[in-house]
């Protein structure tokens, strides 16, 4: 198998982080990288499994080296995803799958440019809205800068190969689930076909040369 990076991204409350961990749950070939942050770890987190926890120096160093297949300012804190932490997942013949915004999505795809990319649709505008707007504890000008960022990573729907309205939960991610089964089977990701595919005819070629002609 020749693995791949999943990535799944919607607008803000989307789904998209429900639906990856029920991949990394269900499915034995799909791995999670872990992640690289500036801030501190919060009650529970452990440096390694929840987070790369870096310094604000270590982490700027390690952006201008390269070594990100994609970063972003959330909040006033630093994430990125180290390239070599998703090698370590395609080494063990893991697809790779991640959940991030729409921006992230636009520099993984420079960096891994077979990467499968989903997007995640609300059933309705009303849904959206509501899953924006449900806590109620939150100040008006964080509840327009909420749509107002959803409206923006909704108009990037057209850079994604898949899209998958997640009204049912379930349903969503069997619809995810077959993309991955579907494309790993794609022609261009089947290593040594051209090979395999040419001994299959020669063995053809063979029979058919020695096949007894009626006369």
């Amino acid at each position: 198998m020749n693995p791949f990076p999943l990535i799944l991204s919607s607008a803000r409350r989307g789904g998209k982080t429900t639906i990856r961990q029920l991949l990394l749950k269900r499915r034995s070939d799909v791995g999670y990288s872990v992640s690289c942050t500036t801030r501190g770890a919060r009650p529970g987190e452990e440096d390694g499994r929840d987070y790369h926890f870096l310094t604000l120096d270590e982490f700027s160093r390690r952006r201008a080296g390269g070594d990100f297949a994609e970063h972003a300012e959330v909040h006033g804190n630093q994430y990125g995803t180290l390239k070599a932490e998703v090698d370590l997942v395609f080494s063990t013949g893991r697809h790779v799958v991640m959940d991030i915004d729409v921006q992230g999505a636009r520099q993984f795809v420079a960096a891994y440019p077979e990467s499968v990319l989903v997007f995640l649709l609300p059933p309705s505008a009303e849904a959206l809205v509501g899953r924006l707007t449900g806590r109620k504890t939150e100040d008006p000008a964080t509840t327009l800068r909420r749509l107002t960022g959803a409206r923006d990573e909704l108009a990037a729907v057209h850079q994604y190969q898949y899209v998958v309205v997640n009204d049912d939960l379930e349903t969503a991610y069997s619809q995810v689930s077959a993309i991955v089964d579907a494309e790993t089977v794609r022609h261009r990701r089947l290593p040594l076909l051209s090979d395999r595919v040419r001994r299959l005819v020669d063995e053809l070629d063979r029979r058919i040369t020695q096949f007894p002609r009626g006369t």
